[in-house]
């Protein structure tokens, strides 16, 4: 592998999935139906990279990591917008990315002595109930608190307001469980510096 990987298809969609968010970006403001188009379109991208890398056999340790970073970015640019306080979402993600890929693209792999609701989580490459339900409050909440605020739903859609409140509820529930997950992340990242080097070099 080499700088060929930079023309991978799955790549190439990420680059597709920048340019998305960025033309976002200048809508936030100004057109909120527009920013869910291109925003939402970032997300569905997102979900089938993954299958196209496998697919054309062109998975990669920069496309795993490119994926996660575009990931990072989108959401950290709609939680600080959304909140004064969003930047601690986006925080979180951005420093459990770096505990979790500072072991590589196979990162994981290492869900394996985590605990239950982790593992669970993590089980499939969250292709379970529970994982879908997580990443869809890692990716969807945010844009629909935005379409929420944005009177989306209640007027454009004209969504009774208890069905709104009830899919934030729901959301907010996913991120709740992948807000413990990320904890561990940290704890176990933290437990990993600071084990004893004396310990390991006895096990040797």
């Amino acid at each position: 592998m080499g700088f060929e990987v930079l023309l991978y298809i799955p790549n190439i969609i990420g680059y597709i999935r920048i340019i998305l968010l960025i033309a976002a970006w200048f809508c936030y403001a100004t057109n909120p139906v527009w920013f869910i188009i291109l925003y939402l379109t970032n997300v569905i991208l997102d979900g089938i990279d993954g299958a196209i890398a496998r697919k054309l056999n062109q998975t990669s340790a920069f496309g795993a990591w490119f994926d996660v970073v575009i990931d990072c970015v989108g959401r950290s640019m709609l939680w600080s917008r959304l909140y004064s306080w969003g930047s601690l979402i986006a925080s979180l993600e951005w420093l459990v990315f770096v505990c979790t890929h500072s072991i590589g693209a196979q990162w994981k792999a290492s869900f394996v002595q985590a605990p239950w609701i982790a593992q669970k989580v993590m089980e499939k490459n969250f292709k379970t109930p529970l994982g879908t339900y997580v990443v869809l409050g890692l990716h969807i909440l945010p844009l629909w608190l935005y379409a929420h605020y944005a009177s989306i739903f209640t007027h454009t859609l004209v969504i009774p307001k208890i069905i709104d409140y009830m899919v934030i509820g729901l959301l907010s529930g996913g991120r709740a469980i992948a807000a413990v997950v990320e904890m561990y992340c940290l704890w176990a990242h933290i437990r990993y510096l600071l084990r004893d080097p004396d310990a390991k070099d006895e096990q040797k």
